[in-house]
């Protein structure tokens, strides 16, 4: 079945984006004397070995471009550079037996204290072959399991890079073998679908983090509900991810929270067209060092529609809150709470003169409404000197319901669409890391959870037809995984990290058994190879396994389905241009099977973009993505940046119809440019005047041919498409604008920033489907013009 009348409520929410209100709220009166006074703030943070978390006392840290300002870690490996000017500074850590270690480019500005966490690696080289060339940061993933396709992802880049619209999933969409998005932020990954990427948060997997998740396409949403005032460095999986990810087909989206200032009181409060955010962070006991941080975050124009000061033709209204405390002891450990929750409410207006309607979904009503919730208790313990055990018990909850009624030209009413879906998930997870010497590290975790669930969904096969039950169920399964990794260093320039994952699904019995390789050579101190190897699944989203069909009658005939399964090859080399500048060259190689197809054409769930199944499986599908990533990127430096990513692709699947066709999402190439320039400007140069842009350029859209006699025999003249020719055709080339600018204002405890960010500014029309004109009589290309603007102010104090 065809779900352009679905998808229509989901365009429909899109263009009600607070765009249409145009309406910024600017918040006055912080801060608003003029001082010529010199102001400075403190840069502090903390010093760990990467190898096993332990803290590294008395390393020595210094400012590249002061050298007299330094520091030395106290015994838990905290330190505090005092006084320093704002502006940019990188940060440097050395200590006797370890890699220098280099944070890039690190804004200090004059409300809030810097905090930073270094980690460094252990030098296994004698002495008299150290390498002094210190590791940047922003050149290597956190998780020191990680040789290839990863990239360490800054909170600190979202808010500056063009496009990112502090948006973790839509920065991404800069980096090499990622398309990009306009009224979406799901992440394809390599021609991969959205759905099978991982979101993983505080070690936890959860659901889908974003505002009216899985409506415009599976896996993605319109905006993240992850604040970057909470959010800390993280880490992005493209490919062969290390032993401990586990369901996860495509990629991992590895984030986390930071720690709240524990010295001071620090707040945020930002307005704009997007929303009202509220962030603040502080110390609960400054004699424990126990410190919170929350932010709450209210859409604008769902408060504007709560006030009757607008009228959008329908709420979009949306509320998020994240949150994390941090509970340090002497003995015990250290405890977290943490936390993060959306609420998603859009309810569409019929057009009650059917003199406008032009296409079936205009003569339509519709309601959604999600709720989404992930929380839990983490502790870390360090053994002995070398070993930290982490644990984390959590819970995550999804919530949705969506409802789509049709009228006919009597304003009639029938149900078309009637949804239910309610899943909670019991985690719990624990890890241990040990660092047997400089040479060798092994992490060993296991996770337990436990799914409960209840869906009813139910969908008309036509207009004016009673509801078919497409998915029912209730009760609860259970997800096992245990994983094993370990680094080894051999000689003086080669790792090799061997791991092993497993995992089973209760609910059917299925497991599998997935080895990982990764291997790295440093050449030389400029050039680096590494190649990795990986077999990695993913289940699928529980209501397909109780799908049902009218012909079957209650039989769940999805009960067996098996993981979707992928082979990963993936080869990096890296080339350091100078201190400021890295070529980095990817080639990938992926075969996937055991895909669920229909047995008898071509649909696969390796395109799928709906939040529902309505058909029978079977685990006969293969899939094949082949290509190569480029990226050249010069770091922020004397003011500028920029960064150039290239990806050529080919994206295939195999369905049940066993020919080899283009998946929805083989773009084949894939272009961005994107930099920025900053200005120090005003009184003693302690403002920030930053433009941004990023300019991408990318395949078009593909689509199946039009099925005219089939759609004109159709009821509801609903398009049908040649499905044995599925995504032969793709429209012209895509190509997408990008803009930020804000200005900076550092007072006396206290900064403004003004800041004008728009996606899209071309205004490209996305393509939406095909859709039979009533008044016409012809069937029409569907494409949407979306451009997000966020215009805002924003108080630090």
């Amino acid at each position: 079945m065809n779900i352009t009348k679905v998808k229509k409520a989901a365009y429909k929410l899109q263009r009600s984006i607070p765009g249409r209100a145009g309406i910024c709220l600017l918040m006055t009166g912080f801060c608003l004397s003029i001082s010529a006074q010199h102001l400075t703030q403190n840069i502090r943070g903390t010093v760990t070995d990467k190898a096993s978390g332990i803290p590294i006392a008395y390393a020595t840290i210094q400012l590249e471009d002061a050298p007299d300002r330094g520091a030395i870690t106290d015994s838990i490996g905290n330190f505090v550079l005092k006084g320093i000017s704002l502006g940019r500074h990188n940060v440097k850590a050395t200590f006797i037996g370890y890699e220098p270690s280099l944070i890039r480019e690190v804004l200090v500005s004059s409300a809030k204290e810097v905090f930073l966490e270094i980690a460094m690696t252990e030098n296994a080289q004698e002495l008299n072959e150290v390498v002094v060339r210190p590791q940047v940061n922003k050149e290597q993933a956190l998780n020191k399991m990680a040789l290839t396709g990863a990239r360490m992802f800054s909170v600190e880049e979202a808010s500056r890079y063009a496009g990112g619209m502090d948006d973790p999933a839509r920065l991404a969409s800069s980096f090499a073998g990622i398309s990009s998005g306009v009224s979406h932020n799901g992440i394809s990954i390599h021609g991969n679908a959205p759905h099978l990427l991982q979101w993983r948060l505080e070690d936890i997997e959860i659901p889908n983090p974003n505002h009216y998740a899985d409506i415009a396409t599976l896996g993605g949403g319109i905006l993240s509900s992850l604040s970057n005032h909470v959010l800390g460095n993280s880490d992005f999986f493209t490919g062969a991810f290390p032993a401990e990810y586990g369901n996860a087909v495509s990629g991992v989206f590895d984030m986390k929270l930071r720690n709240g200032n524990n010295r001071k009181v620090e707040n945020t409060i930002q307005a704009g067209i997007l929303g009202i955010d509220v962030a603040s962070e502080g110390p609960l006991s400054k004699k424990h060092n126990s410190s919170y941080i929350v932010n709450y975050r209210y859409s604008a124009t769902g408060l504007l529609a709560h006030l009757n000061m607008v009228d959008l033709g329908g709420a979009f209204d949306y509320q998020d809150l994240n949150f994390k405390f941090n509970f340090p002891t002497r003995r015990l450990g250290t405890f977290s709470i943490w936390g993060t929750s959306l609420i998603d409410k859009y309810g569409s207006d019929l057009e009650k003169d059917i003199s406008k309607w032009e296409y079936l979904g205009d003569g339509s009503d519709s309601k959604t409404d999600q709720y989404m919730a992930a929380g839990g208790i983490s502790h870390r313990y360090f053994i002995g000197e070398n070993g930290l055990l982490k644990t984390t018990i959590a819970t995550t909850y999804f919530k949705s319901t969506a409802s789509i009624d049709m009228f006919d030209t009597d304003l009639n009413s029938t149900p078309y669409l009637d949804m239910s879906r309610e899943n909670t998930n019991l985690v719990f997870t624990t890890s241990y890391n040990h660092k047997f010497s400089a040479r060798f590290t092994n992490k060993t975790g296991a996770s337990f959870t436990q799914m409960f669930y209840d869906m009813k969904m139910n969908l008309a096969p036509f207009v004016a037809t009673p509801l078919d039950v497409i998915s029912m169920g209730d009760g609860s399964t259970s997800l096992f995984s245990a994983y094993t990794s370990n680094s080894i260093d051999i000689g003086n320039n080669f790792t090799l990290n061997l791991g092993l994952n497993t995992q089973v699904l209760t609910l059917n019995k299925h497991w599998t058994l997935e080895p990982r390789i990764g291997m790295k050579w440093q050449a030389t101190a400029k050039t680096s190879f590494a190649l990795a190897y990986g077999l990695h699944s993913r289940m699928e989203k529980m209501d397909v396994y109780y799908t049902q069909t009218p012909q079957t009658g209650d039989k769940l005939v999805n009960k067996d389905l098996d993981f979707t399964k992928a082979n990963h090859f993936m080869l990096t080399f890296d080339y350091k241009i100078s201190d400021d500048m890295l070529l980095k060259i990817e080639p990938y190689f992926q075969t996937l099977f055991d895909v669920p197809v229909r047995a008898d054409d071509s649909y696969s769930v390796l395109n799928r973009e709906d939040f529902y199944v309505e058909d029978a499986l079977v685990n006969k599908g293969k899939g094949r993505n082949i290509g190569v990533d480029v990226t050249l990127e010069k770091y922020l430096s004397r003011g500028y940046y920029y960064m150039f990513t290239g990806s050529l692709f080919d994206s295939r699947y195999c369905g049940g119809d066993k020919v080899w066709h283009n998946t929805k999402f083989n773009r084949h190439y894939i272009l961005n440019l994107l930099g920025g320039k900053e200005w120090m400007m005003g009184h003693n140069k302690q403002n920030i005047l930053s433009v941004n842009a990023k300019l991408t350029l990318q395949g078009g859209d593909r689509y199946s041919p039009i099925d005219e006699a089939a759609t004109m025999e159709h009821p509801d003249k609903e398009v049908q498409y040649d499905e044995t020719k599925a995504y032969s055709r793709q429209f012209s080339p895509i190509f997408l604008t990008n803009f930020s600018v804000s200005y900076k204002i550092n007072k006396k405890k206290c900064t403004h920033e003004f800041a004008v960010k728009l996606l899209n500014a071309t205004n490209y029309k996305e393509y939406g489907g095909h859709e039979y004109n009533i008044k016409t009589g012809k069937i029409e290309v569907n494409r949407f013009a979306m451009s997000l603007p966020n215009i805002y102010y924003k108080v630090e104090f």
